[in-house]
């Protein structure tokens, strides 16, 4: 986990009662469609991996709500999770969303060029329109897979992540690899 964004924080267990303030924070996930956002929230909030899971998109949601508290020191966080449809169709509906949000995380695919280029631009996005103290994280998905279907090394994730301030990770929501530490790095972040 590379962490270039401030903060801090200890982990303080997750028992609510030990928490002295509570803070809710708008965290949306935007990514192209099949990269993992969906898998990597449910993974988070709920422990699950859905090996058909749906894309998120127009006939049934744009966009889809989850939220999960975490303590950090003496602050509890609640998260409200938007995970939001990825086809460019509904790319004029992503400021609706990140509008707000006190955190973005952009996912990519690491099997995927393509998803990589344009978590770039998410993140050219964010950092022009979004604002100005949102805590950033590139997350590389589907980091499990094997080397040789790999597009993206760590590196290069790694190299973007630091030229442009942000917190960086690897995940596999198959497996739960650094999920919980994304949203606790995240959490200390802000």
């Amino acid at each position: 986990m590379n962490r270039s964004r401030g903060g801090g924080g200890e982990r303080s267990g997750q028992n609510p009662s030990i928490a002295g303030k509570s803070r809710q924070i708008k965290l949306v996930l935007l990514g192209e469609s099949g990269v993992g956002k969906s898998s990597i929230a449910l993974r988070y909030v709920r422990g699950e991996f859905n090996e058909n899971g749906e894309a998120t998109i127009g006939g049934k949601y744009y966009s889809a709500y989850l939220t999960k508290n975490i303590n950090l020191q003496s602050t509890q966080i609640k998260f409200d999770i938007w995970d939001t449809a990825g086809q460019e169709r509904y790319h004029s509906l992503a400021p609706m969303y990140y509008r707000g949000a006190a955190a973005a995380i952009v996912v990519y695919d690491v099997c995927s060029s393509s998803s990589f280029m344009r978590s770039q631009q998410w993140v050219k996005e964010l950092i022009q329109q979004a604002n100005s103290q949102i805590v950033i994280c590139l997350v590389g998905n589907k980091a499990d897979m094997a080397a040789e279907k790999r597009a993206i090394s760590k590196e290069e994730g790694q190299e973007f992540a630091m030229s442009n301030n942000l917190i960086f990770s690897e995940t596999s929501a198959k497996t739960g690899m650094n999920v919980d530490e994304v949203f606790y790095s995240v959490g200390k972040s802000l």
